[in-house]
């Protein structure tokens, strides 16, 4: 992360049907049967899904080289007619484009730029170093692909501007520590979050709202990474924090204990508010969209769990004069 982050945050327009977006895979290789579905689905929408060709390239278990990757980012970015860039899919690889990318292009042509799991990488260093809001929010071939995959409500008020919204109350998250903060929403995969720590990209928590969830991950893996954050200070100076559905995160189905209680372990003493199981990032169904770098509002009582977007995270398009 950049010794001096950018002074104002940089929004990006908001997505409105008819407009382009642009699919890329800054990870590992696609499936093209599930991108074909979840192009489907976009254009259900009313959107008009674009990608390379470039893109069913494949090397080991990535996307192809990471200079292509690297090209196609930015090349989407520069794009004039594509309005919005979404991840097909995660996997592995994306740390390799951070040396690569330039900032300064991306800061030039704001963007939506949507994705999760190994994309936190990207979400968390376009948001710090570019100064650009990101969104923790579905990709193509791994939820807008699948039915009931994407939480269309959140989908719609974090790309369309609106001004204020609330994550919807069945996200899924229920208390484990109450209270309320306000802050920056942040975070994503903590396996990811973690990876930063000691480079260059290291992400910051300070006054965040912080967003935690991972896949598939042993709770001495979860206490041992969420030490490490606290070991590290990245938990010192944050507000509030929300997991998400950590999804098969058990040692085995009899372990006797709930992945609840190693939470409230790590970060119970905290003096912050802290709830678990919002569906965003790796879910069973209905993956809800998260602006990285928007005020949010964390609000934890012992029946219930809000969380408050206080601000837009796109602004509209300026409408062209008409003589």
């Amino acid at each position: 992360m950049p010794a001096s982050p950018p002074p104002k945050r940089i929004k990006p327009a908001s997505l409105v049907p008819g407009d382009v977006v642009g699919i890329i895979a800054p990870a590992s290789n696609i499936d093209r049967g599930m991108l074909a579905a979840g192009c489907e689905v976009l254009r259900g929408l009313g959107y008009k899904p674009f990608y390379l060709d470039s893109i069913f390239e494949q090397e080991l278990y990535f996307a192809g080289p990471h200079e292509r990757r690297v090209r196609e980012f930015e090349e989407m970015f520069e794009r004039d007619e594509v309005k919005a860039i979404i991840c097909a899919r995660g996997g592995y690889g994306s740390n390799y484009l951070l040396q690569a990318v330039d900032c300064e292009k991306i800061a030039k042509h704001p963007k939506i730029f949507a994705g999760y799991s190994d994309l936190t990488t990207m979400l968390t260093y376009v948001s710090d170093a570019c100064g650009l809001v990101t969104f923790h929010a579905p990709m193509v071939t791994k939820d807008f692909a699948l039915p009931d995959g994407v939480d269309l409500l959140s989908w719609q008020a974090a790309v369309s501007g609106a001004t204020s919204w609330t994550v919807r109350p069945d996200s899924g998250a229920k208390p484990l520590v109450s209270g309320s903060a306000q802050g920056n929403l942040y975070g994503g995969c903590l396996s990811i979050l973690v990876a930063s720590l000691g480079t260059p990209y290291e992400i910051g928590t300070e006054g965040t709202i912080l967003f935690i969830e991972d896949v598939a991950t042993k709770p001495y893996q979860i206490d041992r990474m969420l030490m490490q954050l606290k070991l590290a200070g990245k938990l010192s100076g944050v507000r509030g924090i929300i997991f998400g559905e950590m999804l098969d995160c058990m040692q085995h189905k009899d372990q006797g204990y709930a992945l609840e209680e190693i939470v409230v372990r790590l970060v119970g003493d905290l003096g912050i508010p802290v709830a678990y199981g919002m569906r965003a990032g790796h879910v069973s169904r209905g993956n809800i969209t998260l602006p990285i770098g928007v005020r949010a509002e964390l609000k934890v009582d012992e029946n219930e769990v809000s969380l408050n977007i206080l601000e837009a995270a796109t602004i509209a398009a300026p409408v062209p004069a008409h003589y």
